[in-house]
């Protein structure tokens, strides 16, 4: 019987077992699939159909810094924290991440399969899925490539810095606009370690006040305009409560606002702004990306 590329996919979405060891089982049952099945089983390939339905809710947020100007994240889910800090299971995300590298197609972040990195190569050859797969056999748990994260910046119009926290359960990568090179881009980098720490710990959702949405912000002020007119306050000392609330919101949710975590006389903005000037280079805090391990989708935080 033929061995169609149709049957091989077919026993691979029943078993998760690899490509080619899905066209070799099946080749080793003159293409029956029940036979194939049996095959893979006795090998211990066909781990990953009895994990389907196992929850991947452990794992790693790991981080790379490609170059000064490019840094990446991945997702890589598990089912237990025990699996998830082994050797193999680490450097299962590192050769993953390898292959993002330089990926101009990944902004931001998003989902593993929007990237299409499932069917990119790792260095031995064999496909991010195909290395899934393998690994859910050889660690006898679902283990799931989730959601991938890239900032980049043209080498010497930017730098990126990375920051993993509590282990691989938080990542975040934050993307400056700077000149800086030598010495210099030595201090950035130290100083862009620095927000995403801050970003990791206090979880911002926008860079700016300016890039908070018109109707967020409109929201914001009917919500403390109601709230000071049940405490009696005259008209134009409503506006200047408001108005000093509305800079509190900013203060909790704008990265550039927040108290900084280190050092409590400096917001982050005026944190950068002081580096700047003690480098003699521009800095401006461009965008950030922050993965937390088992949140949803909508929660991940990207400005």
């Amino acid at each position: 019987m033929e061995i169609t590329a149709a049957l091989v996919k077919a026993l691979r979405e029943k078993t998760g077992a690899g490509m080619m060891d899905c066209k070799a089982a099946l080749a080793a049952s003159g293409g029956d699939m029940e036979g194939a099945i049996k095959h893979l089983r006795e090998k211990g390939l066909a781990t990953a159909a009895k994990r389907a339905g196992k929850v991947a809710a452990e794992g790693v947020v790991a981080a790379k810094l490609v170059s000064p100007s490019e840094g990446l994240l991945l997702e890589l889910n598990c089912e237990t924290d025990f699996v998830a800090k082994t050797e193999p299971f680490q450097a299962l995300a590192a050769s993953i991440l390898d292959t993002v590298a330089g990926n101009a197609s990944i902004e931001g972040a998003c989902a593993v399969a929007d990237a299409k990195v499932e069917g990119a190569k790792l260095a031995s050859g064999k496909t991010v899925a195909d290395a899934i797969a393998e690994s859910v056999a050889s660690m006898g748990e679902s283990i799931v490539a989730r959601r991938v994260a890239r900032l980049a910046a043209k080498p010497g119009e930017g730098l990126v810095g990375t920051y993993v926290h509590a282990g691989g359960k938080i990542g975040v990568l934050v993307l400056a606009k700077t000149t800086a090179s030598g010495a210099a881009s030595d201090e950035v980098v130290s100083l862009l370690r620095d927000v995403a720490m801050q970003v990791a710990a206090i979880n911002p959702r926008y860079t700016r006040r300016e890039e908070v949405p018109a109707d967020e912000v409109e929201r914001e002020r009917e919500i403390n305009r109601n709230l000071a007119a049940k405490e009696g306050k005259p008209p134009q000392v409503v506006e200047k409560m408001v108005e000093g609330r509305l800079n509190k919101y900013y203060a909790d949710f704008c990265l550039l606002e927040q108290e900084f975590i280190k050092d409590s006389q400096f917001t982050v903005g005026k944190l950068v702004a002081h580096k700047a000037k003690q480098a003699g280079v521009p800095i401006e805090i461009v965008r950030f990306v922050r993965l937390q391990l088992g949140e949803s989708s909508g929660e991940a935080g990207e400005a």
